[in-house]
């Protein structure tokens, strides 16, 4: 699957900032042809980022995620940036929990020169990553395997997890609401992202500013139980008087 345009991206972003978008008032903005903007909703409705409506399209329902392989093309270049700033934040000789997440992966990317790390992960995509990395001594958790996107899920990968206590954990989630909280889709994956979070000593959250826009249905916990935020933009005011407030970091990561 190829990677959306820059024009698609622009889109997706319109579209979760105002909820829809409109096929004439997006031709008029990148003066293109309704037709070429009606072909670039049509792909971003079949890769389910999208839903099309009479004369546009409109942002998918909070209760149901993006498809993995979707999410992979979602701001390529602000999560491999985040990825690299975060490995940054982990040294030498150190432990470490990454849990599911298409961002998290990029953080495994940029392990690659490290030396002397343990990483646990129920990420089944950031070990197969890592796996050739010689500096990394790897641990999968047992669990469930969840087909969509590789995570092992589910209470053997909670109690699995409750086995360590690490130096860091890295973290992804689906949305940051305005008022800090944390939320995801699988009740099963939050399970297991409230036990990584209890058993690092320090908490990084890796997010794009897409998530701010986002929504879903299933609380983790609020952003005051993380002690680095790494993200490729500006906190919006409120968020950031939070993060400030409960001591949160917060890391940019500019593409």
């Amino acid at each position: 699957m190829e990677p959306i345009s820059e024009r698609q991206n622009s889109i997706l972003a319109l579209a979760r900032e105002s909820g829809r978008v409109e096929v004439e008032a997006l031709a008029a903005a990148f003066k293109v042809s309704p037709q070429t903007i009606r072909k670039d909703l049509n792909e971003l409705c079949d890769r389910q980022l999208l839903q099309r409506i009479h004369g546009g399209a409109i942002v998918g329902s909070s209760i149901e995620n993006v498809s993995y392989e979707a999410r992979r093309l979602l701001a390529p270049a602000a999560k491999k940036a985040i990825g690299k700033r975060t490995a940054e934040l982990i040294p030498n000789n150190s432990s470490l929990l990454i849990n599911i997440g298409t961002t998290t992966e990029q953080v495994a990317h940029a392990l690659s020169d490290h030396r002397g790390l343990l990483v646990i992960s129920n990420n089944i995509n950031a070990i197969e990553i890592m796996k050739h990395f010689s500096g990394v001594e790897l641990i999968i958790a047992g669990g469930h395997v969840r087909r969509s996107d590789g995570g092992i899920v589910g209470d053997a990968a909670v109690d699995f997890i409750n086995q360590f206590k690490v130096d860091f954990a890295v973290i992804g989630v689906s949305a940051i609401d305005e008022d800090g909280v944390l939320l995801d889709y699988d009740f099963r994956e939050v399970r297991v992202a409230q036990a990584i979070i209890r058993n690092a000593r320090h908490v990084i959250l890796v997010t794009d500013a897409m998530k701010l826009k986002r929504t879903a249905p299933i609380r983790i916990g609020h952003i005051s139980l993380i002690n680095t935020i790494v993200i490729d933009d500006k906190l919006p005011q409120k968020l950031h008087d939070i993060c400030s407030e409960a001591g949160v970091a917060v890391v940019r990561a500019p593409v």
